[in-house]
């Protein structure tokens, strides 16, 4: 009989749940604030459910011996190394979609508590003031409130905004023009588009590489005068000073904030600033999102563990223990190709077609379909937000039409795999196969013929076909100390266009693809990233 540990305040529901499919189940939900404690028994546990306060390092990790699956009751998994938990082969998951409505509910909340000054009129009154004429609030009906994502929960609160009588705007890079037609809402293509016109701005979307310090200082000036901003996404997407500034300045009229930089907060420049309203983090605090993702999370750990079934995986695909060993340098290039894509493109994604040609089309397409969906989406939607059970989820969401088509074996390698990204502005293609070794190559770019082997960075150039490109690219990147590990070109014609695939030892900085994108020869330079 499999063993599950539960480490952190999950509703006790969940422990039935586990017993009723004959898991056995050790409830010590404070044993998450002891790490010392928890590293000395996790070594008896084939599972671990948890949620925020236990924090699965790579030394925790690593003592669980026979750890096979780590299940987070909620969607952050920042508290979970990963790669320490994938290198150990311990599946991790998540319960992306459980609080979602809890949290959509908690920022429409947070807009009326700054409109009307709540908490302030409150607190004045238990005071025994009666200061009618201090706490003049704002109108929600007929004012515009600006969406920064519109993914899972922003398409919520766009929802209950239009049911206010609100006109909705909203930027998401993934949202396609149908998908917002379809919302009632209206599309902007950039973040400086929406600032200037909406007099509430929300924020819905994960903290990646990307996203952080997303409302910078800059950002922050663009703001209508006397708008008011709601952060109950995720801390770091704001510059909480440049915010507190604004509010003393008279700029913004209020502001209100669930989640920050440094969390707990016990100190912020926002604290001491006119009308902001705080909560501690209660984005998914209510008893019904609580109990939601304790079940879920409690069936989810009990079909992998009992029958193998693997469901909303951050780290793995769903795939039967026969299919796995066939399957994983498929799925391995289909991670591939899909997070290429997802970091070249720029703009609302309409379509992706999947070419299966060859041996490979005889494969369950369903896990590596999901595999290409969630690496090409990760780059924007995050990793917490996006997995390979979800995906498909996400992308029908945002209006994201998939199509996968069979082809007999043809051309050069036989068998393979092509990506078809369709987006509002262009079409681009990847392709790429599986060699003897097992190991990933991609073979085409935009039609363009290459081979090259995945490294974790690359650097992807589009130039044209000019004598001198490879030296000048080469001295540059010397200038600059990056070392080439490995080196691909290929060109549409002669004279004409051309793309190079670089392997390099290290992560290229954004200084330095500023400057390689600045040689005379190259149209766009991007740095890629795979795990």
């Amino acid at each position: 009989m499999p063993k599950v540990l539960i480490s952190d305040k999950l509703s006790e529901a969940a422990v039935q749940i586990f017993k009723e499919n004959g898991v056995e189940v050790d409830f010590q939900p404070g044993l998450g604030k002891d790490p010392a404690k928890l590293a000395e028994i996790i070594g008896d546990y084939d599972g671990l459910a948890i949620r925020s306060a236990t924090k699965a390092t790579a030394d925790l990790i690593a003592k669980a011996d026979n750890l096979k699956v780590i299940g987070r009751a909620g969607i952050g998994v920042d508290n979970v190394d990963l790669p320490a938990a994938s290198a150990k082969g311990i599946v991790v998951m998540n319960t992306p979609f459980g609080n979602s409505i809890t949290t959509a509910e908690h920022a429409i909340a947070m807009m009326f508590a700054v409109a009307r000054q709540i908490p302030e009129a409150d607190a004045s009154t238990r005071a025994g003031k009666w200061e009618k004429s201090k706490f003049m609030g704002a109108e929600i009906t007929r004012k515009t409130l600006g969406l920064i994502g519109c993914g899972n929960i922003g398409s919520i609160v766009a929802d209950r905004a239009l049911g206010l009588k609100m006109k909705v705007v909203a930027f998401d890079p993934f949202l396609s023009t149908e998908r917002a037609a379809k919302l009632g809402v209206t599309k902007v293509e950039t973040i400086e588009e929406l600032l200037p016109v909406a007099d509430f701005v929300t924020l819905h979307l994960p903290k990646t590489e990307k996203t952080a310090n997303l409302l910078n200082a800059e950002r922050v000036k663009l703001m209508k005068k006397g708008a008011r901003l709601v952060n109950c996404a995720r801390g770091g997407l704001v510059d909480e000073q440049a915010v507190a500034d604004a509010l003393k300045a008279g700029d913004l009229a209020g502001a209100a904030f669930d989640v920050f930089a440094v969390e707990p907060a016990t100190e912020n420049p926002l604290f001491d600033a006119p009308n902001v309203v705080c909560t501690p983090h209660l984005g998914a605090a209510t008893t019904e999102a609580q109990e939601n993702v304790a079940l879920q999370v409690a069936e989810q750990m009990s079909d992998y563990l009992m029958k193998g079934a693997i469901s909303n995986a951050i780290n793995a695909p769903s795939v039967t223990a026969e299919e796995a060993p066939i399957l994983k340098p498929w799925i391995e290039l289909s991670e591939m190709l899909g997070g290429f894509a997802g970091q070249v493109t720029e703009s609302a994604i309409t379509e992706i077609e999947i070419e299966f040609v060859g041996k490979v089309g005889k494969l369950n397409l369903t896990p590596l379909v999901s595999a290409l969906t969630a690496s090409l989406m990760k780059p924007l939607v995050g990793e917490g937000g996006v997995n390979m059970v979800s995906a498909p989820i996400v992308a029908r969401e945002r209006g994201v039409k998939i199509t996968e088509t069979r082809k007999d074996e043809q051309g050069a390698y036989g068998s393979y795999i092509r990506l078809i990204v369709t987006t509002e502005s262009q079409t681009r293609s990847v392709a790429g196969t599986v060699f003897s070794d097992n190991k990933p190559r991609f073979i085409q770019i935009k039609g363009i013929g290459l081979e090259a082997e995945p490294q974790r960075f690359m650097l992807y150039t589009t130039n044209t076909d000019e004598p001198g490109y490879i030296g000048a690219l080469g001295m540059k990147l010397g200038d600059l100390d990056v070392n080439i590990a490995t080196f691909a070109l290929g060109r549409a014609a002669k004279d004409g266009e051309a793309i190079a695939l670089l392997g390099v030892d290290a992560e290229l900085s954004d200084e330095t693809v500023a400057q390689i994108a600045a040689l005379p020869q190259v149209t766009q330079a991007k740095a890629l990233r795979f795990n």
